[in-house]
């Protein structure tokens, strides 16, 4: 009885925590013949990616092993969103003893206990998450362990070796060296911007991150807030470690204030901006490049219209869009066959060649390589593709392994939505008032530079920071882990709220500091 009883509330548990994924419809791509295998696929990718896959890898499904695959997408949002959803579901799991830790290091966990058979798209930060971000589970001997969500793929090494040689891009992984995540499409974040806007107020079209703080741009830079953004996060991430901690925080402070706003969704600024209510904004590279297409005026070539992409070479970051196997899935024999399948030419091909061209190198059952009725612009992970087929891709001349940034990323990206959030996104009109006074104050001549200095000091400034002992840290690299670490402190559980209310307070009384320093030169004159 005691053994039912856990069952009954784990599939309580289960069904309360699962209706976001559950009880969403069947999408177009999942719907289809009944006498089929079906892989349920939690994903963040749009319909299109989602729709050629489901169509290409039932086709090779049927080739390769005789039997039709039906993909039964779940898309319950952004890879935040997922990541949560399913930290939730493991939690259940666990608390009903539905998950066992074995003396070898392992877990047992029947197939089927969770929905889901894979997580595809998203960063290798988020698969990582997966990795590493389970629930805490009692080992054999009473310790507590980690529960990873996913599992190995379990590939020899010289497959991988044989797809992806060495397993580097510029300083970020192609795929997990223990193989809980897989690279399947590379992802670089950069600039899209609206040539004519540009042209309009005089400046040349941006090359760095560092482009989007001109003063000239104040009013038309769109931004996705980080808190929900796993993509823009990702971005921040890359400008914060490339440019270092000074410079890096100077440049995403003055890139706010330059905000016409902050949105939910990463799929936003490019809209705008190819519609010209933005300039610019920081966008993924497929949603940058699909718009910059979407409005080609008839015979003009990618690159050439009115919305233009650029990948700051050398300090962009260029990621693995990776897709993981998860632990307790339904059908991990066919969620593994997925996995070999995105490593297969036909399948990187999807990303890159042009759809519904004749012309396309032919695949092994002798067709035209390439997606069927959507152009993804994404970029492939396996460097054969580029020079075996890159005269074929949409995306000529990018070469993704010759732009990546070198530098490790510094560890400093779960600070930039605690941040961001205080000094931007909840402080937003107090900000872009002080920009505004600190922009006024330098185009006048004969404005004191003594007070420039004191009100760009002041607009510049980090609070310091109340540890829950009471000891004073200042916001600096030395002390950044020990006050991270206070944010996550199970002791103190509203710590990381408590002190992000305490920053957006010092942020603010600095941005009216800012504009009182304006206003009483002014008033002196």
């Amino acid at each position: 009885m005691p053994g039912q009883s856990k069952i009954l509330v784990f599939v309580a548990l289960a069904i309360i925590l699962g209706v976001p994924f559950l009880m969403k419809p069947p999408t177009p791509e999942s719907a289809g013949e009944e006498d089929v295998r079906t892989l349920i696929v939690v994903t963040p990718h749009v319909q299109q990616i989602r729709s050629e896959f489901a169509r290409a890898f039932d086709a090779w499904h049927r080739r390769e092993h005789g039997e039709g695959v039906r993909m039964d997408f779940r898309t319950p949002g952004g890879t935040s969103e997922i990541i949560k959803q399913l930290q939730a579901q493991y939690t259940a799991a666990v608390r009903a003893g539905a998950v066992e830790a074995t003396p070898d290091g392992g877990f047992l966990m029947e197939p089927g206990t969770i929905g889901f058979d894979l997580m595809f798209g998203g960063g290798s930060y988020d698969h990582g998450r997966l990795k590493r971000s389970g629930p805490r589970i009692d080992g054999p001997e009473g310790e507590q362990v980690t529960l990873p969500m996913s599992i190995p793929v379990g590939f020899d090494q010289a497959f991988l070796d044989d797809r992806f040689g060495e397993n580097a891009i510029g300083a970020q992984e192609l795929y997990d060296p223990d193989q809980y995540w897989i690279g399947t499409a590379l992802s670089s974040f950069g600039i899209v911007y609206n040539r004519d806007l540009f042209e309009e107020k005089g400046l040349a079209e941006p090359n760095s991150f560092e482009d989007l703080t001109d003063p000239g741009l104040a009013g038309w830079v769109a931004l996705a807030d980080p808190r929900q953004s796993g993509s823009i996060t990702t971005t921040f991430d890359s400008i914060l470690s490339n440019y270092g901690w000074e410079r890096g925080w100077r440049t995403l402070r003055a890139m706010s204030a330059n905000t016409r706003y902050f949105t939910a969704s990463s799929t936003k600024p490019p809209i705008d901006v190819s519609q010209g209510e933005a300039a610019a904004g920081l966008a993924i590279d497929f949603y940058g490049r699909g718009q910059a297409q979407s409005v080609l005026a008839e015979g003009e070539e990618p690159g050439s219209g009115r919305v233009g992409y650029a990948d700051p070479a050398g300090s962009v970051y260029i990621d693995a869009d990776p897709v993981s196997v998860l632990r307790g899935g339904p059908d991990p024999e066919l969620a593994r066959r997925f996995v070999r399948f995105c490593l297969t030419d036909e399948a990187q091909a999807l990303w890159q060649f042009r759809a519904g061209v004749r012309d396309n190198p032919p695949g092994p059952d002798g067709e035209p390589m390439g997606p069927r009725v959507h152009e993804l612009r994404r970029l492939p992970v396996r460097r054969a593709m580029y020079d075996a087929y890159g005269q074929f891709f949409v995306d000529q001349g990018v070469f993704p392994f010759e732009i990546a940034s070198e530098t490790t990323p510094a560890g400093w990206r779960s600070s930039i939505g605690v941040m961001m959030g205080a000094f931007a996104i909840d402080t937003a009109d107090h900000q872009r008032a002080a920009w505004r006074a600190i922009r006024r104050a330098r185009a006048e001549d004969g404005f004191p530079r003594d007070v420039l200095e004191e009100m760009e000091d002041a607009f510049f400034a980090f609070p310091e920071h109340e540890m829950p002992d009471g000891t004073v840290l200042s916001f600096v690299p030395e002390n950044y882990r020990a006050i991270r670490n206070s944010w996550r402190d199970p002791d103190y559980p509203d710590w990381g709220r408590l002190s992000e209310t305490r920053y957006a307070r010092f942020f603010r009384d600095q941005y009216r500091r800012v504009v009182e320093l304006s206003a009483t030169h002014a008033s002196a004159r």
